[in-house]
Order: C-alpha cells, then sequence, then structure tokens
C-alpha cells in the first residue's frame, strides 16, 4: 500500500512490542512505515518480552532521555523450583529443585519484601558494558565476569495469582520499578531468599513513559492508521509525558528570549519558580518551549533544550 505521512510528524507513538522482535526490529520497521528516520526508544525490551514500547518521533527523540528515566511496569511470573543461566525460560537449565514445601504465605512474603531500594547485579544477559564490551556478548563467548551491584527501586509490588502443590510453584505479580531494574534477577533474588532455584517465566511490560496498554497501537495498526489520516491523534507530546516536572509560563520578552536560549528571569514568569532543576517552560498561549534549568542563586532559567514552535522565523534549536 502507498501511503503518505505528514513531514512534521512529531510526537510520542506507544507500541505494543510483539514477541520475537527487538526493540531494534520495532524501530526498523516504524521507520519504514512512517518513513521517518528520527525515531527512537525510551527502554529496551528483550525479544521474548511483550509490552509497552515507547518511541520518539521526529524532534521527540530529544526527550528519550527524561522518558526513559520514568518508573517501569511489569506483570512478572516467577516459577520456583528451577534456574538457568539466562535467569529467564530462554536459558539453559542449570539447577532443579523440589519446592512444593513453599506455601502461598511464605511466597507472597518473600516478594513483598523487595519493597524499597534493593541492590540487583546485573545479569550476564544484559547490555551493561565492562571494559566497554556489553554483557551479553561477553555471555556468547561463554565469558562470566564480576559485575558491580547497582541501587534500584520497587516502587510498589501486587500480588496477582499463587499457584502451589506441584514441584515447581509460580507467583505472578505486578511490579512498579525504576529504571535499570532487571525483572529476571528479581525473580532469582527471590527465590535466593526462600532458599531454592527460580526463574522468569514470563514478562509483560504494562506501562513506559506513562503510556498503558490503552495508548499503544500494533506495528499492523500503522499503516491503516496512515490511510484513515488518524495516526497524529495517537501520538503523544513528550513535554506532557513529563508532567513529574513543574512547568512555568513566559511572556513577551521572556518567550522571545528562551527561543533564541537566552537566561529567562525567574520573576517575570508565572509561577515563579520555587525549586532548583529542570522546568518546562511554556508561552502564555500554551505553547511549549523548552526544558530549563533553574539556578536559584542566579535567579533564573538556563536553557537546556529548547523546542522553537514549527515555523518560527526567530527562534533557533
Amino acid at each position: 500500500m502507498n501511503v503518505k505521512t505528514s513531514a512534521a510528524l512529531e510526537g510520542v507513538l506507544a507500541i505494543w512490542k510483539p514477541a520475537g522482535w527487538t526493540s531494534h526490529d520495532v524501530v526498523a520497521k516504524a521507520r519504514r512505515l512512517l518513513r521517518e528516520r528520527r525515531i527512537g526508544h525510551t527502554g529496551t525490551l528483550d525479544p521474548a518480552v511483550t509490552g509497552v514500547l515507547p518511541l520518539c518521533i521526529g524532534r521527540a527523540t530529544r526527550f528519550v532521555e527524561y522518558l526513559q528515566e520514568l518508573p517501569k511496569t511489569y506483570e512478572a511470573t516467577l516459577r520456583f523450583g528451577i534456574a538457568t543461566d539466562t535467569e529467564d525460560l530462554e536459558g539453559t537449565v542449570i539447577e532443579e529443585a523440589d519446592a512444593s514445601f513453599l506455601t502461598e504465605e511464605r511466597m507472597r512474603d518473600a516478594v513483598l519484601s523487595f519493597v524499597g531500594e534493593i541492590d540487583q547485579v546485573p545479569p550476564m544477559v544484559s547490555a551493561v558494558k565492562v571494559n566497554g564490551k556489553r554483557l551479553y556478548e561477553l555471555a556468547r563467548e561463554g565469558v562470566t565476569v564480576e559485575r558491580k551491584a547497582r541501587r534500584v527501586t520497587i516502587h510498589e509490588i501486587e500480588i496477582l495469582e499463587v499457584r502451589t502443590g506441584t514441584a515447581h510453584p509460580e507467583i505472578r505479580f505486578r511490579v512498579r520499578c525504576s529504571k535499570g531494574t532487571y525483572i529476571r534477577t528479581l525473580c532469582v533474588d527471590i527465590g535466593r531468599r526462600l532458599g531454592v532455584p527460580a526463574v522468569m517465566a514470563s514478562l509483560i511490560r504494562t506501562e513506559s513513559a506513562g503510556l498503558g496498554r490503552e495508548a499503544c497501537v500494533t506495528l499492523e495498526q500503522i499503516p491503516e492508521l496512515i490511510a484513515a489520516g488518524s495516526l497524529q491523534e495517537k501520538l503523544r507530546q513528550g513535554d506532557r509525558l513529563l508532567d513529574h516536572l513543574p512547568f512555568t509560563q513566559a511572556g513577551m520578552p521572556e518567550a522571545h528570549n528562551a527561543l533564541q536560549g537566552k537566561p529567562v528571569t525567574a520573576l517575570a514568569l508565572n509561577p515563579v519558580p520555587d525549586r532548583s532543576g529542570l522546568w518546562r517552560l511554556y508561552r502564555t498561549d500554551g505553547t511549549f518551549l523548552g526544558l530549563f534549568e533553574y539556578d536559584p542563586a542566579g535567579g533564573s532559567l538556563r536553557a537546556v533544550k529548547v523546542f522553537p514552535p514549527s515555523g518560527d522565523p526567530e527562534s533557533k534549536e
């Protein structure tokens, strides 16, 4: 089908990633379908994992580094009594034991005990770099190296289902966690706390960058949406997804100065910034101007990333 897309396509499109695809595969396919080279995703999903994969399109790629920092939500199934070299069912079994003695109460308590800040050792199948080489590349070569533990945050866990009465009991749970959390490693660590081998049996990402399943489209739907002229309706503006950042508004001449990348006097803004850090800056008509850093000592906002309105001849990126 020959379809045309807008030359000014810009925003965040949530894709429901199918099993068997890498995140890079999804980006490559979207580039072909949308005829847009500037596309980046906000957090890698393993090929076997399905779920929410937000794609930043056009100028929205400049939001990737901020959106990927947001918490993510997963639904995972943990199977006790078995361990693999990849910490999921894709790997080779390296240990097996009868875990039928585990009660539902013990399983629940163990899972919920991981809420809060925890230290994780990245798995060998991760993309973490050690001495300039990614761990999964070393794993393919049969090399295992020592990895440093990293601090991550488990914001909340909800138990969804428990299955007992078998040598390999399972527990399914929903977990909201910080960037860089490995759910497969969480599953292994839960099993270790109970004294049994454990493995991640399945994983679905249900939220990323504040977008859930209801916001997603499939790759197969993209040509249909383009043909119907309704793709734009599925795009979310990147600045609106950063609603955890405070915002303020600028009139003239402050808005003009902001678009030129010049410092903006804080006292001329509404509301006046009251804390240091990143702020979203808008013109009084609601037009997004960019991300700015507030320095209380200097009493001004300094440009971090300016987003000139389309067609504004006086502004620059």
